[in-house]
């Protein structure tokens, strides 16, 4: 399947009940394919009439408890960076997924992974985070989009599926296992009429009180040190005994695999370090991962947003460098293994 529709089918299989989208490229097929499949599985689409629109009529529906969605590509996310702050300040839970492109503007519609800062640091006004997932395959999109509506009713957050235009268009062999979706008691919360028999349930992100606020903002950044404490995931791969530690996400992880085993071949000792949470950063696995390290690269189809992420996650204990493409240029193999070898002479 192309990654687009592998993600739109794997969120109707998890569930998800109401999608709202406008289109833009590169995401456009996902919600092609959720017009002509919602409908006929007891869902809702609906094609809004913008951006902000979409991510506001998501805070609707999800505030009901049913799984909600949009999808967007780098501007339109930025346009419902708002909506996705309201959320978060609703405690509501619901998927965005960014195919990311490059930019900044309108930029271009070539891949991109110049959307960490804004995923990860600046997705709306506030304080809030939310689950940022990164998956590096159509297979992994599948499975990341399951964990992100589970794992997003489980906390009350908002979770995104930040991909990139590269993986949205490829076309790879998928599976679907048996997805039973969890059951989380939403009674508590969400807005589903009380029929006299309860108290009502508000959704709601206003406090006139400023200590009411605060106090809602600090239970909610509880909730956050137990997903860091319990939800970062990464792939450690040839990191045992890896003397240059090759830190990559999504995609490009793809090309800094390749040039891995590459410098393996010619006797360099490099590995490579995969968040697949890019929040919570999983900086546990990076400190196992860079134990034997002498040096770190940082490898992003972007001008470096990842890079103080890896320092700061090893207390800036070891150099690290960064080699990268933007505007929609992919990294070859080739010239990630160039740079992997010009710091294994280095570390000699």
């Amino acid at each position: 399947m192309k990654g687009n529709e592998a993600l739109a089918e794997a969120a109707i299989r998890a569930g998800c009940k109401c999608f709202f989208g406008y289109p833009i490229t590169p995401q456009t097929e996902l919600a092609a394919y959720m017009a002509k499949r919602m409908n006929k599985e007891g869902g809702v689409f609906l094609q809004a009439e913008s951006e902000i629109a979409a991510i506001n009529m998501v805070l609707g529906a999800a505030s009901t408890g049913v799984r909600a969605m949009t999808s967007s590509s780098s501007p339109g996310i930025s346009l419902k960076s708002e909506g996705i702050s309201y959320m978060a300040g609703s405690d509501v839970p619901a998927v965005i997924i960014n195919v990311q492109r490059g930019g900044p503007g309108l930029g271009g519609i070539q891949p991109s992974q110049a959307d960490y800062w804004q995923a990860t640091k600046a997705n709306g006004h506030g304080d809030f985070q939310l689950l940022v997932y990164a998956p590096c395959s159509v297979q992994e999109m599948v499975d990341m989009v399951v964990k992100a509506f589970d794992t997003a009713d489980k906390y009350r957050v908002p979770a995104m599926i930040l991909a990139d235009g590269l993986l949205g268009q490829m076309m790879e062999p998928v599976s679907f296992p048996e997805i039973n979706p969890n059951a989380v008691d939403k009674s508590s919360w969400a807005t589903t009429g009380h029929g006299n028999k309860r108290a009502h349930n508000i959704v709601n992100s206003l406090y006139i009180n400023a200590t009411d606020l605060e106090d809602v903002v600090r239970e909610r950044y509880e909730r956050y040190a137990k997903i860091e404490a319990n939800e970062t995931d990464a792939e450690l791969y040839q990191t045992e005994d890896a003397d240059v530690l090759v830190c990559a996400y999504g995609a490009t992880a793809r090309v800094v695999k390749s040039a891995v085993n590459a410098a393996r071949a010619e006797g360099i000792k490099a590995g490579m370090f995969r968040p697949k949470t890019l929040w919570p950063f999983p900086k546990k696995e990076l400190n196992e991962a860079a134990k034997n390290a002498s040096k770190l690269l940082c490898v992003e189809m972007s001008m470096g947003q990842m890079v103080d992420d890896i320092k700061l996650a090893i207390n800036c204990s070891k150099p690290v460098s960064f080699f990268g493409r933007t505007g929609g240029v992919i990294p070859t193999p080739a010239e990630v293994l160039s740079e992997i070898k010009t710091l294994a002479a280095q570390a000699e």
